[in-house]
C-alpha cells in the first residue's frame, strides 16, 4: 500500500522520519511517498485533503478533526519549546504596544499564531510569511515585530533582535501543561489497523533515531541548508523528546486543553469527539 507522507525539512522532522523513509526499519509492506514542505504548506495540503499522513500544526488540526485522526507518535510538544515574539528594538509594555504593531506570523493556522492570538487578542495587523523570512522583515522595518519558530529561536540574538515575549512560557504559566506545537495526523478513511500500523512505524522510527543518532545526520544536514551543526543539534534536542515517542496521558491532556481553548475562543466548531485512533 502506498501512503503519501508529509513532513517539514526541519531537523526535528528529518531526525524523526529518517529511519522510516530510508527503510532502516521494516515498513511492514507499506510504501511511503514523501512530500517535504514548510509546516504552513503542509497545513494547506491537509485542508485540501491531498495528503494521507502529515505533520500538522495542532491549531490547524482543531479545524480538521472530522477528516484526520491524531497519531500518538511523532509530535513536537514539550516545555520551553514555544514560539517567540521578537522586535528590532526593546518593547517596554507589550500588553499596550503589541496590538498596535505590524506583526509577521508564520501562518494563520500555526500553533504559534493561536498562542499569539491568545496572548494579544486585539492584535489585527498580521501578515503571513515563510517562517525563515520573518527575522529579515523585522530587521528591514517592513514589520514591527515577528513571531519566530523552529531554529530562529537560536539565532535571533545574533542578528541584534530582542525578545518581546516567550509564548511558550505564556502558555505554560496559564495552562501548567506542555505546549502542543505540531502532531502527526492520518486520514480517517484508512482502517484502524492501518492507522495503528503507521503510528507503530513512526514510533519505531523515532526510537531508532534515538538509539542511532548518527544515522540521520546526513539527511538532517542535507535539508538544513545553511544551518550550523550546533543549531541543528539544539533544534533536535529541543523538539524531539519522550512526547515524540508517545504523547502519553500528559501529552494527550495538553492537546485536549489546547482544543478546549480553541472552542472557548470561538475559533472552531463541530470538532470530532474522538481526536485519537479509535482502537477496538
Amino acid at each position: 500500500m502506498k501512503i503519501n507522507l508529509g513532513f517539514s525539512p526541519c531537523p526535528n522532522d528529518c531526525f524523526i522520519f529518517d529511519a522510516l523513509v530510508h527503510k532502516r526499519i521494516d515498513t511492514e509492506g507499506l510504501e511511503f511517498v514523501v512530500t517535504m514542505a514548510d509546516v504552513e504548506e503542509l497545513n494547506r495540503r491537509a485542508f485540501s485533503g491531498s495528503i494521507d499522513v502529515t505533520k500538522l500544526s495542532y491549531h490547524a488540526l482543531a479545524y480538521l478533526t472530522q477528516e484526520y485522526v491524531l497519531l500518538g507518535s511523532g509530535s513536537a510538544l514539550g516545555f520551553g519549546v514555544g514560539p517567540l515574539l521578537i522586535s528590532a528594538r526593546p518593547i517596554a509594555d507589550p500588553t499596550h504596544s503589541v496590538p498596535k504593531l505590524r506583526i509577521a506570523i508564520p501562518g494563520k493556522y500555526t500553533t504559534a499564531n493561536f498562542l499569539f492570538s491568545l496572548a494579544f487578542p486585539g492584535a489585527q495587523k498580521k501578515t503571513e510569511m515563510l517562517f525563515s523570512e520573518i527575522e529579515t522583515s523585522v530587521l528591514n522595518g517592513s514589520m514591527d515585530a515577528g513571531l519566530i519558530i523552529h531554529e530562529n529561536r537560536f539565532t535571533y540574538k545574533d542578528r541584534g533582535l530582542h525578545k518581546v515575549i516567550d509564548l511558550g512560557e505564556f502558555w505554560e504559566d496559564m495552562a501548567h501543561a506542555p505546549i502542543p506545537l505540531g502532531g502527526i495526523v492520518m486520514k480517517r478513511g484508512f482502517s484502524v489497523s492501518t492507522q495503528v500500523q503507521v503510528e507503530r512505524l513512526i514510533r519505531k522510527s523515532v526510537e531508532y533515531a534515538f538509539a542511532n543518532p548518527d544515522a540521520s545526520r546526513n539527511f538532517v544536514r542535507t535539508n538544513a541548508q545553511e544551518m550550523s551543526e550546533e543549531v541543528m543539534q539544539k533544534h533536535i534536542q529541543l523538539y524531539v523528546n519522550d512526547y515524540s515517542v508517545d504523547l502519553g496521558h500528559v501529552g494527550r491532556a495538553a492537546v485536549k486543553l489546547l482544543f478546549d481553548k480553541s472552542k472557548e475562543l470561538g475559533l472552531v466548531e463541530g470538532m470530532h469527539e474522538d481526536i485519537f485512533i479509535l482502537r477496538n
